[in-house]
C-alpha cells in the first residue's frame, strides 16, 4: 500500500511486465473478475470514479502495444484512465494524446507517467459527446471504450475525423455485447477488423484492431 492519493482517494500500485519493461501503474482498485465487476458497478464498496480503477482491456490493450515498433507514430488515446496503455505506446517511441472528460483522471495520467519516467505525452480534457479535437493520429486507442450504444455515434465520428489515411484503430474490450454489435457493424461499413485473445485471470478480453 502507498501513502499516496490522488484528490482524497487512496492509491495502490501495481508493477507489469511488458515488453520486457516494468510498469509501475498508480490506481484506486482492479477489476478482474465478473465478480469484481458487478461489485464495483453496484456500489458495494467505497464508489470510486471509474476511470481511475484499472480494467482488464488496459492491461490487455497494453500487451498488445508492448509488443509493437510505435516509433514516430502520432497516437490518440481516448478514455485514458489510469494512462497505462498510452505510457506504453509512448514507451514504444509513439507521440501520444491522452484524454479524457475527467481533470482527475489525467492528474493520475500524468503521475503514472512521471512514475515511470514517460515525459513526452500530452494530455487535454475532451468530451466525446462535444468533441472539438481536429488533429489527424496514426494509431486511436481505448480500453473498454465501446460499453454504451449511446455513445457508439459520437465515437463513430472521432474515428472518421481524427484516424489519418491508412491509420489503425486498436480497442481493448472484454467482449461486451454493445461492444461486438458496433464492430460488426464496422465490419459492414467496410472496415477491416482482426482480434487478438487475451486470458487475464479469469477473464477474456480480446483486443480488436480495426482499419479502413
Amino acid at each position: 500500500m502507498l501513502s499516496t492519493t490522488v484528490g482524497d482517494l487512496p492509491l495502490d500500485e501495481v508493477v507489469l511486465e511488458l515488453g520486457g519493461r516494468s510498469f509501475a501503474i498508480l490506481h484506486t482498485g482492479a477489476i478482474v473478475s465478473h465478480a469484481d465487476e458487478e461489485r464495483f458497478l453496484r456500489g458495494d464498496d467505497v464508489k470510486l470514479p471509474y476511470g481511475i480503477v484499472l480494467w482488464p482491456a488496459a492491461i490487455a490493450l497494453a500487451h498488445q502495444l508492448a509488443a509493437q515498433d510505435l516509433a514516430g507514430l502520432r497516437v490518440l488515446e481516448l478514455g485514458a484512465g489510469t494512462g497505462l496503455p498510452g505510457i506504453v505506446a509512448a514507451s514504444r517511441g509513439a507521440k501520444v494524446t491522452q484524454t479524457d472528460r475527467q481533470e482527475l483522471v489525467l492528474h493520475l495520467c500524468r503521475k503514472n507517467a512521471e512514475r515511470n519516467q514517460i515525459a513526452m505525452i500530452l494530455h487535454r480534457i475532451a468530451d466525446w459527446t462535444a468533441w472539438d479535437v481536429a488533429d489527424r493520429y496514426d494509431l486511436i486507442i481505448g480500453s473498454d471504450i465501446l460499453y454504451a450504444a449511446g455513445l457508439h455515434p459520437h465515437l463513430r465520428h472521432i474515428f472518421d475525423t481524427n484516424l489519418a489515411p491508412r491509420g489503425r484503430l486498436m480497442i481493448g474490450d472484454p467482449f461486451r455485447a454493445s461492444s461486438i454489435a458496433l464492430l460488426e457493424q464496422m465490419e459492414r461499413d467496410g472496415w477491416t477488423v482482426s482480434m487478438t485473445k487475451f486470458t487475464l485471470g479469469p477473464r477474456n478480453v480480446g483486443v480488436f484492431e480495426l482499419g479502413r
